[in-house]
């Protein structure tokens, strides 16, 4: 039997944020955007705000400097090595940053950098797996699936970078 996917959106400090749990209540999906159409579009998924309450409530915390870990059940699809990975990001402490050479080192391989960077671009659960704590190996912000503002904003939010001053200019 397929396992039913539970959705809603809201809205945050930083923006809004999709949020998607599996029948069981585990968190499988988070989007740093309003992906409703696409959700319901592709089928599987039904809104239904009442089964996000405790993500929701964390993640809300979470944005507005309250919460600087997560307690929530996880349910992302991947690999073996995806889930590696996206174990390190979890590791990664709130406030810090790593590079993917460091992530690589970290799993035992420090030649696997760019694989490394695939799987932290395909972590489905943005945020609560913080691959938005990872940068390059110069201390430049590279790619992030809720794109480069969004990152910048986060690592602002966790005191990693200063406020841009010039944001609105």
């Amino acid at each position: 039997m397929k396992t039913q996917l539970l959705f809603d959106v809201f809205r945050t400090e930083i923006g809004d944020l999709t949020v998607v749990v599996d029948d069981s209540g585990a968190v499988a999906e988070i989007w740093t955007s309003d992906a409703s159409e696409r959700l319901l579009a592709s089928g599987g998924y039904v809104r239904d705000p009442s089964a996000i309450a405790e993500p929701r409530r964390q993640l809300e915390e979470y944005s507005a400097g309250k919460r600087t870990t997560f307690d929530l059940r996880l349910a992302a699809k991947g690999t073996e090595f995806q889930h590696q990975v996206w174990d390190q990001l979890v590791r990664i402490p709130f406030g810090e940053t790593r590079s993917y050479g460091e992530l690589a080192a970290m799993l035992g391989n420090g030649n696997a950098s760019r694989a490394v960077g695939r799987a932290n671009a395909t972590n489905p659960i943005s945020i609560v797996v913080p691959c938005h704590r990872v940068i390059g190996s110069t201390g430049e912000l590279t790619g992030y699936a809720g794109g480069l503002p969004m990152k910048r904003k986060l690592l602002q939010l966790e005191g990693v970078l200063g406020p841009d001053l010039f944001q609105d200019a």
